[in-house]
């Protein structure tokens, strides 16, 4: 509105410019000026209507644009409120779903975890089982081993101690019935006493001495027996099996009885067949054991002494 009124004002300042060069045409073209300002007004009021309608037109469409604004503006805080409500229930469903899935996978874990701890707790058990049963027959195996080696460890010692008892009862029996002098008896009874002595000569069950005692006791006794023959007796009994693996015993017996000796040496190199004969620097001399004279050298047969040192023993 207010541009129209500044161009009316131009053209109306243009018209008083002109106006004294029109003065001289005004007679003439009078007519053509009334006409000319009726279409100047028409064009005004025409601008004028023009510039109403489009200040109208202005006012509606800022109306309109407000109204617009605002309606657009309600809708967008209507969608951010209800984005905003969205979000709240999708964050409560989401902390629920959470809440819910964190409780089955901690149920999950404690159940695996039980179970877990059920199958540790089994399979221990069945190994310490396992464990126990093998110490059980382990220990039940060194039980059982030591129970045989202690057995026959006790058997040893009760046949020792029986073997033992047996030659100490034998031999002073023998002794006994050699003062009463019944030397067939006596014979007899130090025969199974020598024998008892070899049973346990590879345990070492009785001394070497001891076992010689004895076997020197029977050849006294023969002595005694048969005083005439005695040495064709002696090896008669030299003869017997009895005397065999017992060179170490009659080699003891005979140094206490020296008389012993020649025959002991027959029974070490039985009679062979004359070898060729040798040079005499290619002889070599056979060592015996030496022979002495009975009458000369024969100790006194001290049954009572040897006795006490067996008892001791």
């Amino acid at each position: 509105m207010t541009n129209i009124r500044q161009h009316i004002l131009v053209l109306a300042a243009v018209l008083a410019f002109f106006s004294p060069a029109l003065r001289s045409e005004q007679k003439a073209s009078r007519s053509t000026q009334e006409d000319r300002l009726k279409k100047l007004e028409e064009r005004a009021d025409a601008a004028e209507k023009a510039a109403s309608s489009a200040m109208m037109e202005k006012d509606y469409i800022t109306r309109t644009q407000k109204q617009y604004e605002s309606y657009y503006q309600k809708v967008l805080n209507t969608q951010m409120w209800t984005l905003g409500i969205m979000g709240l229930i999708l964050t409560g469903v989401f902390v629920l779903v959470a809440r819910f899935s964190l409780k089955m996978i901690d149920e999950q874990t404690k159940t695996a975890t039980a179970g877990a701890t059920v199958q540790m707790r089994n399979e221990y058990a069945r190994a310490l089982a396992k464990e126990v049963q093998k110490l059980w027959d382990s220990n039940a195996a060194d039980v059982k081993k030591l129970k045989e080696t202690l057995a026959a460890q006790f058997a040893e010692l009760e046949q020792n101690l029986k073997d033992r008892s047996d030659f100490q009862m034998q031999f002073v029996q023998a002794l006994s019935e050699g003062l009463d002098e019944c030397q067939g008896d006596s014979l007899l009874t130090f025969r199974n006493a020598l024998r008892t002595y070899k049973s346990g000569k590879p345990r070492n069950l009785i001394e070497a001495k001891v076992g010689a005692t004895t076997a020197r006791s029977i050849f006294e006794s023969l002595r005694r027996k048969h005083r005439e023959n005695y040495v064709d007796k002696a090896r008669e009994e030299l003869a017997d099996s009895l005397y065999n693996d017992l060179e170490e015993e009659l080699a003891l017996a005979a140094l206490k009885s020296p008389w012993l000796t020649p025959l002991i040496n027959e029974r070490r190199s039985p009679a062979l067949p004359e070898p060729p004969a040798l040079p005499a620097a290619e002889r070599r001399s056979i060592a015996t054991i030496p022979e002495t004279d009975p009458s000369e050298s024969e100790l006194p047969f001290d049954e009572e002494s040897d006795s006490c040192r067996l008892l001791n023993t």
